[in-house]
């Protein structure tokens, strides 16, 4: 496809089926006055060209071939490094609608803002038109959109993360469907007096909005070019405007892996599980399992959409086509699964280069070159006082190479959800593994999911920070209303409601030693959850759910004492008051008026049976 355009195109002159999306090309390009319209295909040319062009601009260093094949590295501003959370907007008609934890603008008031800021955004600039699936094309879970961008990086990384190109617009009929998202790094390269500039390799501008309408589906982003910033499909839609669609449709948008557990006897389950950051939310999508004969492997590392089916049970997709991972911490010991998928194909952005022209980020390797550039272009020897690669720098790749990929990690009709799981960092307080005695109580255990500060920088040690089913940043609508609509999908699902978990990979001892070795070893939880499911384990009714018997947890050839195991999977009562009270004033935070009875019930019981 890749037809181009002049900024003056009429409706009837874009490629499109759907008259409404060529007039809001057209509308969209007299707004922001690009150079030329490029409407993408996805193309291996489109790919390549883009690519060609960002290396001689100096946005992308293309990395040695016989390391790293057809794989780039990109560098960004340091001010434009991470999803900027207070700038991130839901303009929703009404304040109330937004809900206690997301920013507020009225929709009015951010068009006119927004209009301003994109009026002339994009002289001197090309204007990218990138057609998009979220989901296998054309599968009954999946969505469609369409998004405008001034940042050939960000069409590149579309490439990988959606289905994106030709094969998403022809299914945009006259009458289907699609969220418009608009993005701009609102860097023109001609001024207000018709004085053109020299770009820079990594455009942004330090005034910064990710907005989102959910009312009209709409995604204005404005200033940044990095990630779920710029990558609309990613955070935007997939979570935040898809929360809105979900609970008006009757389904969920989740910030949850999906893994494909086959057993030694060779039955096959799918589970969906939520972990805030920092929780081993990679780890467990690409998990290799310790335990003999166990088989784990991947659908989704961040994303689910799940829909009760035909037959009644919740099916899942994995919206996305890519992984865009953490690349810090990701390593050939930690997680060499996800190593081995960046073998080429591949996008790095803030890591370090290595002499040979290869990458290289903390926790790679046990141990680091003895020089790097660093993640800003400066010398780096391991004495060096900052780190070699950003924080937050990332991994781009698409999740077919990813070598425990399932067969039907994109199947159009998804897969069948057999548990649920939520998980945080908790040192102390919440077991190794636990049962939720029906989904009520299950979603109390999302609702009520944190993890612990562990240093001074991050606060007071111990505080907890809560994040609700590890959606605080992404829940589009009033994290209330979220419960309520996950109350109400099981009232839907009644009898055919997957069983919901509640797991804990970081409790730790008086000498702050963690119990649980953890990585390859929660295997041997996810054995006990499956053997749950089959129903060939009893468990111990107790106030905060159901545990393991200890005699019941596979720890055949594991270091861990008897009496650590019996602490990691028993209830510490003056612990559990604590944690009453804890969940009291957050509910008080978040309104305790607006929270569902039945988690008020749920907390009620808690606090009963700790007396």
């Amino acid at each position: 496809m890749s037809i181009l355009t002049t900024p003056t195109m009429t409706g009837v002159d874009g490629p499109s089926r759907n008259a409404d999306v060529n007039d809001w090309v057209r509308d969209l390009a007299r707004l922001t006055k690009p150079d030329q319209i490029v409407w993408c295909d996805g193309s291996t040319r489109e790919w390549d060209d883009l690519t060609k062009m960002m290396v001689a601009q100096g946005t992308l260093i293309r990395l040695n071939p016989e390391w790293r094949p057809n794989s780039f590295l990109a560098r960004s501003d340091p001010a434009d490094v991470a999803r900027v959370e207070d700038r991130t907007f839901i303009c929703s008609e009404r304040q109330a609608d937004a809900g206690p934890t997301n920013n507020w603008r009225s929709p009015f008031a951010m068009r006119e803002e927004l209009d301003t800021l994109f009026a002339g955004s994009m002289r001197g600039r090309t204007m990218y038109v990138v057609p998009f699936s979220m989901g296998p094309l054309g599968g009954p879970i999946s969505q469609l959109g369409v998004q405008i961008t001034d940042s050939p990086y960000v069409v590149v990384s579309m490439q990988l993360m959606t289905r994106m190109g030709e094969a998403a617009l022809d299914l945009i009929g006259p009458e289907t469907p699609w969220v418009p998202a608009v993005h701009s790094v609102g860097a023109p390269l001609v001024d207000d007096a018709g004085v053109r500039h020299e770009d820079v390799a990594w455009p942004h501008n330090p005034v910064k909005y990710i907005s989102h309408f959910p009312e009209t589906r709409e995604i204005w982003s404005f200033g940044s070019g990095y990630g779920g910033n710029a990558l609309l499909g990613k955070k935007c839609f997939a979570l935040r405007i898809a929360s809105v669609m979900a609970r008006d449709e009757g389904w969920l948008a989740e910030h949850m892996l999906i893994i494909k557990i086959t057993s030694p006897a060779g039955k096959v389950y799918h589970l969906a599980a939520a972990f805030p950051s920092a929780c081993g939310k990679t780890n467990l999508a690409m998990l290799n399992p310790s335990i003999p004969g166990w088989k784990v492997e991947t659908i989704g590392d961040d994303i689910a959409w799940m829909r009760p089916g035909p037959d009644g049970r919740l099916r899942a997709i994995n919206p996305e086509r890519g992984f865009f991972g953490v690349a810090p911490g990701t390593g050939i010991t930690t997680n060499p699964t996800a190593v081995d998928t960046v073998w080429g194909n591949s996008i790095f952005t803030n890591v370090a280069l290595r002499d040979d022209g290869d990458i290289w980020w903390e926790g790679l390797t046990p141990t680091p070159p003895a020089h790097l550039i660093d993640w800003q272009g400066e010398d780096w020897t391991p004495e060096s006082a900052t780190p070699a690669a950003h924080p937050n720098s990332r991994f781009t790749v698409t999740a077919d190479q990813c070598p425990s990929i399932a067969s039907d990690w994109d199947s159009p009709e998804g897969v069948v959800i057999d548990a649920i799981l939520f998980g945080g960092r908790r040192p102390s307080t919440v077991p190794l593994v636990s049962q939720a005695r029906d989904w009520a109580h299950g979603v109390f255990m999302g609702a009520t999911m944190a993890s612990e500060t562990t240093a001074a920088a991050e606060g007071a040690v111990g505080r907890l920070r809560h994040d609700p089913f590890a959606m605080l940043p992404f829940c589009g609508y009033d994290i209330t209303d979220y419960f309520a609509h996950w109350l109400e999908i099981g009232e839907t699902l009644g009898a055919d409601a997957p069983p919901v978990f509640s797991v804990n990979w970081f409790r730790k001892d008086a000498d702050g030693r963690f119990i649980w070795p953890g990585f390859s070893e929660n295997s041997r939880v996810l054995e006990w959850i499956v053997r749950r499911l089959d129903g060939s384990v009893e468990v111990v009714d107790t106030p905060v759910g159901k545990l393991p018997r200890v005699r019941d947890f596979n720890v055949e050839g594991l270091d861990i004492g008897y009496e650590d195991l019996q602490a990691i999977l028993s209830v510490d009562r003056a612990a559990w008051t604590r944690e009453a009270d804890e969940i009291d004033a957050y509910f008080t935070e978040l309104g305790a008026d607006r929270i569902p009875e039945p988690l008020t019930r749920e907390l009620r019981t808690l606090r009963a049976s700790m007396r």
